[in-house]
């Protein structure tokens, strides 16, 4: 839809405010997330929030809908005001709903099930559920808005489209006048995202707002009457339909400071050996037919937005997840990943979720170093203590781990620290290769500056790196080389060149004409 078009729409829009948000502000015990934000959503519009991630787009979101509470602030919703104690049930019976990427439908119920969920209709005179009564209401509303669903159907038996077409049928049947929908197409095919779109014009023809969230700027600027821009907590812009673009939203969200700190980075080819051949791997639904190589001692940055399949083919790669097609060679020799051989072979791996896939939080520090080390420690099996006590304390003077003590329990550490705990238990070792995925989400700059020279000094080693992050500044400034992911595509390399973040996210966005421009 051009821009003309959406104009045309958008001129038969009410400016009436459904929803007021004054200087709102939310901190974690201590850091700020949120920081007098000022935001508001018009009867029957189409309002798209964006921010790079910790731009706090998720926590305004929350306080929306009730899952946290604001600290300061003033909202007002429909023309009431609603108070600083205000619950996900108080939200939903206010008349706002929220549509996450993971949706909340029942396994092994029916659509009808689904949507009156909680408030099914009952027999007169009996507390017993009215199925046929249930199943009319159901499929009126189906037909009320023309989706393509029947009302007896298993939910199990539906794509994730369809699906995400119930949960809204499910918001509609709580009278909601504010559908929020976070990141709704990561999991859809191009004709499911045409279908969404349809209803979601068809939601604003009916005087119903829509806030949307999401990485994707052409979705952005396809669906949008407003677009309101977030950096580092704070608001930046709010764009009215004209002055929308993709080009315009991610300078927005980049922002001029970060030119001023000059985050650019010019990227200087290594030739060393090829450690790694990788040669047009595929895994289904999750990436497809990869193909790069990785030389000795090179940072390879691998950037993309939400979804892209980052994460997915550094743990394929590792061997966590499996690889459908393609072929890999590790040091010139065939090799078909597995998380017991990439231990013994000298690869290691720094998760994303760090608390849940990276450490033990009930279990010790030096038990954590250990972990990833049995084979040092325990060769016949049985632990030798004095070589676990070693391995720990080197680990924690490498990293700089405070407290310095191998018995302090992992889950009581800060972020840095903890974060510092994941890379000790790898850099004791002989590595040749280090998977790394969002180094440093969550943890303070002081740590951050720390863990960025403890990768520059692995790479300086002869460690070959594969980095994946979401923090801009930090890939342009680590990476030797780029490869940005698209839809589980490689869609652009970025090296021997003068490398910014702006190019990086322009090429995520498919922007691709003005990144070949530019590089």
């Amino acid at each position: 839809m051009d821009v003309q078009s959406r104009g045309m729409q958008g001129e038969a829009r009410s400016r009436e405010i459904l929803l007021s948000c004054k200087g709102i502000v939310k901190s974690y015990n201590g850091p700020i997330v949120l920081d007098h934000v000022d935001f508001s959503v018009y009867r029957g519009e189409v309002h798209s929030l964006v921010g790079e991630n910790g731009a706090g787009k998720s926590t305004l979101i929350k306080i929306i809908t009730g899952a946290t509470n604001r600290n300061e602030g003033d909202i007002i919703f429909d023309g009431k005001p609603i108070p600083l104690e205000f619950s996900r049930r108080d939200a939903q019976a206010a008349g706002i709903a929220c549509i996450y990427q993971e949706l909340s439908l029942i396994p092994g119920m029916t659509v009808a099930q689904n949507i009156f969920l909680g408030k099914e209709p009952l027999m007169r005179g009996v507390r017993i559920i009215d199925k046929k009564a249930m199943n009319r209401m159901a499929q009126d509303l189906i037909d009320r808005y023309q989706f393509p669903l029947k009302a007896t159907t298993i939910i199990d038996d539906l794509s994730i489209a369809h699906r995400q077409l119930a949960e809204i049928l499910k918001a509609l049947s709580d009278k909601a006048s504010l559908m929020i929908m976070d990141e709704p197409t990561s999991s859809l095919t191009r004709t499911e995202v045409e279908m969404l779109f349809k209803i979601i014009h068809m939601l604003r023809d009916q005087n119903i707002s829509v806030l949307y969230v999401s990485h994707r700027m052409e979705e952005v600027y396809h669906l949008s009457d407003r677009v309101t821009v977030l950096r580092d907590g704070k608001l930046v812009d709010v764009l009215e339909r004209d002055r929308i673009s993709p080009a315009e939203i991610i300078r927005l969200m980049i922002g001029h400071k970060l030119e001023e700190k000059a985050v650019h980075h010019r990227l200087v080819p290594k030739n060393g050996p090829v450690v790694l051949e990788v040669r047009n791997i595929t895994s289904l639904g999750k990436f497809e037919d990869i193909s790069f190589d990785l030389h000795e001692g090179e940072i390879l940055g691998i950037g993309g937005l939400v979804g892209a399949g980052r994460t997915e083919l550094v743990r394929a790669l590792y061997g966590i997840d499996p690889i459908d097609a393609g072929t890999v060679r590790y040091l010139g020799k065939p090799y078909v990943p597995s998380v017991q051989k990439a231990i013994a072979s000298g690869i290691g791996f720094i998760p994303e979720e760090r608390r849940r896939q990276g450490i033990l939080p009930t279990q010790t520090i030096r038990t954590n170093i250990a972990i990833t080390n049995l084979d040092v420690i325990a060769p016949r099996h049985v632990t030798s203590r004095k070589r676990e006590q070693e391995l720990a304390m080197d680990g924690i003077k490498v990293c700089n781990v405070k407290p310095a003590d191998p018995l302090h329990l992992v889950g009581n550490l800060s972020g840095g620290n903890q974060q510092k705990v994941v890379l000790a238990k790898w850099l004791v070792r002989n590595l040749r290769l280090l998977f790394i995925d969002e180094p440093t989400v969550g943890i303070d700059i002081g740590a951050k500056e720390e863990i960025y020279e403890h990768i520059q000094r692995l790479a300086a080693s002869g460690v070959s790196i594969i980095l994946v992050s979401s923090d801009l500044p930090e890939l342009t400034r680590l990476s030797d080389r780029v490869l940005v992911l698209r839809k589980g595509r490689i869609i652009k390399e970025f090296k021997d060149c003068v490398l910014t973040g702006e190019k990086i996210l322009r090429a995520a966005s498919g922007i691709t004409e003005e990144v070949e421009d530019e590089a």
